[in-house]
C-alpha cells in the first residue's frame, strides 16, 4: 500500500501524508480516499488523515511526506519551505501551509507550523551525472536536473536528531531551527549529497525502532 516515507504519525491518532502519493494510481489505484484512510487506520490504530496535495517539486517518490513535512510533536509540523514566487516548490509550500493551517489533528488541535526553508535550489552536476551507470527501470540521472533536496528529510531518535547537510549557506539555520524544534536533543547534520543524489536522504535510509511496551 506504501512505504516508510509516504506517511508521518503524531504518536496521538494522527497520520500526514500526501494525495500525490497515497492516491497515486500506481500504488493503490482499486481503493478511493476514504478506503485508503480506512486501511490506514486499520494498520496503523490512527483516527485521523490530514492530506496535503504534492509532496517536493521533482520527488521520484511521488510525493512522499518525509521530504515536505514532519511532525516535530504532537500539534507541531515542520514543512519544506520556498520563498521565492518563481521557485516551483514554493506554490507546493503554500497550499501544504494553508491546508495545515485549516485542518486539526486527532485531539482536535490547531497546527502550530514552524517553516523549515528548503537547501538550494540543487541541481545534479555534469560530474555526478556522468558517475552514475544507468539501470533499466531507474531515473536517469541528467546534468542539470533538480533534485528534491528538503531538510525535513531527518532522522529522529531518543537523543538526536540526524539531518542532512546540503548546503553550506543553508545548513547552519536549518540546524538552528531544528534545534529549536526539539528542544532536549542533540542536531547532528551528516554530509548528503550522495544519498540525494540516489533519489532519498536521511529519513528515506533510516527506520526508527520502538522501544518494547
Amino acid at each position: 500500500m506504501l512505504e516508510g516515507g509516504a506517511i508521518h504519525v503524531d504518536g496521538e491518532g494522527t497520520v500526514l501524508t500526501t494525495e500525490q502519493c497515497l492516491l497515486n494510481r500506481n500504488r493503490n489505484p482499486e481503493l478511493d480516499r476514504g478506503e485508503v484512510e480506512a486501511a490506514l487506520h486499520a494498520y496503523l490504530g490512527t483516527e485521523k488523515v490530514v492530506w496535503l496535495g504534492e509532496g517536493v517539486f521533482e520527488d521520484e517518490t511521488d510525493g512522499h511526506v518525509d521530504n515536505l513535512a514532519a511532525f516535530a510533536r504532537p500539534g507541531v509540523v515542520l514543512l519544506t519551505w520556498v520563498e521565492d514566487p518563481s521557485d516551483p516548490q514554493h506554490a507546493i509550500s503554500v497550499d501544504a501551509l494553508a491546508r495545515l493551517e485549516a485542518a486539526s489533528d486527532a485531539r482536535g488541535r490547531s497546527f502550530e507550523v514552524v517553516k523549515l526553508p528548503a537547501p538550494g535550489p540543487l541541481t545534479i552536476s555534469a560530474a555526478e551525472a556522468a558517475g552514475v551507470e544507468p539501470a533499466e527501470g531507474t531515473q536517469p540521472r541528467r546534468a542539470g536536473d533538480r533534485m528534491a533536496a528538503s531538510y525535513v528529510n531527518f532522522y529522529l531518535g531518543n537523543s538526536r536528531v540526524v539531518f542532512p547537510l546540503l548546503d553550506p549557506a543553508r545548513d547552519d539555520g536549518a540546524a538552528a531551527i531544528l534545534a529549536a524544534a526539539f528542544p532536549g536533543r542533540e542536531v547532528v547534520g551528516v554530509p548528503a549529497r550522495e544519498i540525494l543524489l540516489g533519489g532519498g536522504n536521511v529519513h528515506c535510509i533510516t527506520q526508527q525502532v520502538p522501544a518494547r511496551w
